[in-house]
């Protein structure tokens, strides 16, 4: 592979632009390709998600490899992401010998070690249950949910749960029907919970971890539990219930989601039935979208989870996070994309300011720095679109989406560190539904209308 082309392979990938690495070298003759090119085909393929196919790239030059750091790296890497973290630490131990105090490989290595193990204790787990499962004491008919647990005062009396979680209790009927539409047969306590009372928010939302996640070091929090139903947006087959989550967000098809979380479907709290069955009794989990759905165990059952919630007072940093986001929004530094498209604006005057201060208020009223499908987030969507789509009119669904992150969500110092797709396209679906966003010979644009109230609403701010 002559120079020109490497050098203009390592732009492409310094602009995150990987599939125009992946049509370059596929437009090369295979019997062309050579060890620098498959190296950097794999990693782009590694870049675009595709794990799999990185390592049948990087297997066609695995002899060669073999004296090279970097090729064990991204095939680390690869099994990493495919969650086969034994074979990573392996491949990563040998890149760790030939380049010894390299600080990406040492972290990959350190974090493989670390999910290989955890991954060992959740697979002996699981195989212990499924071994004992026939000698369950609740088999026997004498079991009683929560016989040494007063649940009077369990529950949070607000509005916004009544009008999101709390339904009439459900007759054995709904039971049945929402068991069938699930696939699984729901935990005794978790019905005997919800006749008490069918969906809400607990008083104590907090529950302790061993392990960290992505939302806290010693402890995961809910938002609420989902009731048996499907009238409530929080029930089990409601519009955000367990269906939606595991078929729109991705979250593993190995049980019911139960509880939501405060990140808006960043992390969510799960029945896992894996080692159970689908009649059996499962096993509470959290699943964890920020670190590609990991799974973190929470407790041997519903009931234990229930008694195991404590108040979030014991954990609460909420005013510290606060603060800092605040000091995020006030002083952090654009993105390179949003900082472009900002500077090309001359219909408002300071909108770098105006973005800050419309940020500022959502975290003022969270408490902390996410965009969901209230009104402050619905219009910095529509203000990121106005911004993209100003420098870039011939922009097609499928490119927006694809860049979005690019302006906030990832946006690094002026960022959210993350953010849930569904959201952008739900909203976006809504406003082409309003005719705020036209769609015409496959580009998008705002209607011209909508486009000088927009422009009048941020001169306000």
């Amino acid at each position: 592979m002559n120079q020109s082309l490497i050098e203009q392979l390592n732009l492409w990938h310094e602009d995150d632009k990987h599939q125009y690495i992946v049509d370059t070298l596929l437009a090369i003759p295979k019997d062309e390709w050579d060890y620098e090119a498959l190296i950097r085909l794999g990693r782009a393929y590694n870049n675009l998600g595709l794990y799999e196919e990185a390592l049948h790239h990087f297997e066609k030059i695995a002899e060669q490899g073999q004296q090279d750091p970097l090729w064990h790296y991204r095939v680390g890497f690869a099994l990493f992401h495919l969650k086969k973290y034994e074979d990573a630490s392996q491949v990563l131990r040998t890149a760790d010998m030939l380049e010894p105090g390299d600080p990406n490989i040492e972290y990959l290595l350190t974090l493989s070690l670390q999910k290989a193990e955890k991954q060992h204790r959740q697979e002996l787990r699981i195989a212990a249950k499924r071994k004992n499962a026939m000698e369950s004491n609740r088999s026997t008919g004498d079991y009683v949910p929560f016989a040494n647990m007063s649940l009077d005062d369990f529950w949070e009396d607000s509005e916004y749960a009544k009008k999101s979680y709390l339904s009439e209790p459900p007759t054995d009927e709904m039971i049945v029907s929402i068991e069938e539409e699930l696939g699984y047969k729901l935990p005794s306590s978790y019905i005997a919970l919800m006749k008490q009372q069918n969906g809400g928010i607990p008083k104590n939302t907090s529950f302790p971890t061993e392990e960290p996640t992505s939302w806290a070091e010693d402890h995961i929090a809910i938002t609420g539990i989902m009731g048996i139903g499907r009238e409530k947006s929080y029930s089990l087959c409601g519009e955000f219930g367990s269906p939606f989550m595991i078929e729109e967000w991705g979250y593993p098809d190995i049980g019911v989601v139960i509880c939501d979380c405060p990140s808006a479907g960043h992390d969510v709290v799960m029945l896992d039935y894996r080692a159970c069955g689908r009649d059996g009794e499962p096993e509470v989990i959290h699943v964890d979208q920020e670190n590609d759905y990991e799974i973190t165990f929470l407790a041997e059952n519903f009931e234990t989870f229930i008694s195991g919630l404590v108040s979030e007072e014991e954990y609460d940093t909420s005013e510290e996070d606060k603060a800092e986001d605040l000091y995020k929004i006030a002083h952090g530094k654009f993105s390179p994309l949003l900082e472009e498209l900002c500077s090309q604006v001359t219909e408002v005057d300071q909108v770098e300011m105006k973005i800050r201060a419309v940020c500022t208020k959502v975290v003022e009223e969270k408490g902390h720095f996410s965009f969901h499908a209230d009104e402050l987030s619905y219009l910095m969507y529509d203000v990121q679109f106005w911004l993209y789509t100003k420098s870039h009119p011939n922009t097609n669904r499928e490119q927006y989406l694809n860049m979005y992150d690019k302006m906030i969500a990832f946006g690094g110092e002026f960022g959210q560190g993350g953010y849930a797709p569904a959201w952008i396209t739900e909203w976006l679906e809504h406003r082409i539904n309003e005719g705020r966003i036209l769609q015409e010979d496959g580009r998008l644009r705002l209607a011209d209308q909508f486009t000088l109230e927009l422009i009048n609403r941020i001169r306000e701010i």
